[in-house]
């Protein structure tokens, strides 16, 4: 088959099975499986391919069909200008997620110590260390399969941080009997799992079906674990040290509430490019 043949299979392939960027998917497959890049569809869609790069081709398309996210047979996905390995261990970064990042490096200062609770693939610590200057990172995360994951973006990114297993704040158990504020935190930043229970079941299949659960699932309310760090939160950080969240639409004033009742000062919230809120962030007092 050309270029251009198995371009308008996949395409197709993917409208049936009701992939909302159908041609989208079906070009960067290609891409993928082919090692091109756009030009090569536009200038040479009548070029045979072979039979070895077809049924590549034919495998991942059936992938995508059966609403395996893109990202996870691609294995990486881009996120503040940097290519993040992903897998079925760790949520795919999401443009969203980029508000956070963006609002953390506003209030970051070189060699600031920075926490990142539920790490994930590591895209926002990682992020904010690539971003500054000798500042010391540490993400934490229950999964030591998406630690794993993180480990290998810090590799491939050539940066150093610390990667903890374990349920929030647990790993540093030996951090609140030092008595010394040297390993205290300057900032924590956290996307926590924010979606209720019961909506998961609802989310397109991409997400329920193949992304971590785990990492979705905030309880009942979706602010289970917003509520557990804003207590724990303090115990871990100086004088002035600032707490950031990525938050579910809706979740802003439930949040921004808790915070201010654990004694978080300046607390605020800001919204993302579509104008939803999106993060909420305070100082300790």
């Amino acid at each position: 088959m050309t270029y251009g043949e198995l371009y308008k299979y996949g395409e197709l392939a993917l409208e049936a099975a009701g992939v909302a960027e159908a041609s989208l998917d079906a070009r960067l497959l290609l891409e993928y499986i082919c090692h091109t890049d756009r030009n090569e569809l536009i200038v040479h869609a009548d070029r045979r391919r072979s039979s070895l790069e077809e049924q590549f081709y034919r495998t991942v398309i059936e992938k995508r069909a059966e609403r395996v996210p893109l990202q996870y047979i691609i294995g990486e996905q881009e996120f503040m200008g940097l290519r993040f390995k992903v897998n079925e261990h760790t949520l795919i970064p999401r443009q969203d997620t980029e508000i956070l990042v963006e609002e953390a490096l506003h209030r970051l200062s070189d060699g600031m110590r920075i926490l990142d609770m539920c790490t994930g693939s590591g895209c926002i610590l990682l992020s904010l260390l690539r971003y500054s200057n000798e500042c010391e990172g540490v993400g934490i995360d229950i999964s030591g399969e998406a630690l794993m994951v993180a480990r290998e973006n810090a590799e491939q990114l050539h940066l150093e941080a610390s990667f903890l297993e374990g349920d929030l704040f647990a790993p540093l158990a030996d951090f609140v009997s030092d008595k010394t504020t040297d390993r205290l935190f300057d900032m924590i930043v956290s996307n926590p799992p924010y979606i209720e229970t019961a909506v998961i079941s609802t989310l397109m299949p991409e997400v329920r079906g193949h992304e971590p659960t785990k990492a979705l699932d905030g309880g009942g309310d979706g602010l289970h674990f917003y509520k557990e760090i804003v207590v724990q939160a303090p115990m871990y950080m100086r004088k002035g040290a600032h707490l950031l969240f990525e938050i579910g639409c809706g979740q802003g004033e439930a949040v921004m509430s808790l915070m201010r009742a654990a004694g978080f000062e300046q607390v605020g919230i800001f919204k993302d490019y579509a104008g939803m809120d999106r993060v909420v962030s305070g100082v300790k007092g």
